[in-house]
């Protein structure tokens, strides 16, 4: 997709939430030969800021560095019977239609729209973002049980952040495809991601 509308005034950029930053990241988008602008946010800084609680997420902003939609799965599982699906073939198309017809496209949503779909992060989740934040300080310095007692802090006070439990399984990676799938197994109907809530039909 990028190659086809790079020249269309757009731009992609990735953004790796990582606390080991490029020892972690570095590698992955080596491996994809990626020809977009890739960065590596050691502090989860974005997802602070944008209140993502699951990765790979993604947000479309305009030309005049606004927000026109904000914190979407672009890349949904299931699980089902045992088996993990991946993927969603909704955003791409939303993407192209927002590239060619920018603030007419019937997917860009104006401030009062968007603004309907924020929230203010609760104290607690606030809280867990406060520890996060020291566990990935303490990470730096070296002090792994301090940094272990802040991730747990994080993960109880806002489990439905997938950010805080990745970045802590990271570091025990042979028990991280466990973890995660324990934690995804307690959804219990709860979605991954939440919906995207993209318009059906045809025209803008």
């Amino acid at each position: 997709m990028y190659e086809q509308l790079k020249d269309q005034n757009f731009e992609i950029i990735a953004v790796a939430e990582d606390t080991a930053g490029e020892a972690a990241a570095g590698r992955f988008y080596d491996a994809a030969k990626a020809t977009f602008t890739t960065l590596i946010d050691t502090r989860h800084t974005v997802s602070s800021l944008y209140g993502m609680v699951n990765v790979p997420t993604g947000v479309m902003i305009d030309e005049q560095g606004r927000v026109v939609r904000q914190d979407e799965g672009t890349y949904t599982r299931t699980y089902q019977a045992g088996q993990l699906t991946f993927g969603t073939d909704e955003y791409v198309p939303a993407v192209r239609d927002w590239v060619a017809h920018g603030a007419e496209s019937r997917f860009a949503l104006d401030r009062k729209a968007l603004t309907s779909r924020l929230r203010r992060p609760s104290s607690q989740e606030a809280l867990a973002d406060a520890h996060f934040r020291l566990a990935s300080y303490f990470v730096d310095h070296g002090q792994t049980q301090l940094a272990e007692n802040h991730w747990s802090a994080a993960q109880r006070l806002n489990p439905d952040s997938w950010n805080y439990s990745r970045q802590d399984w990271s570091f025990t990676p042979t028990e991280a495809g466990t973890n995660w799938l324990k934690k995804f197994q307690t959804l219990e109907g709860k979605p991954y991601y939440a919906p995207m809530d993209l318009p059906k039909g045809e025209g803008r």
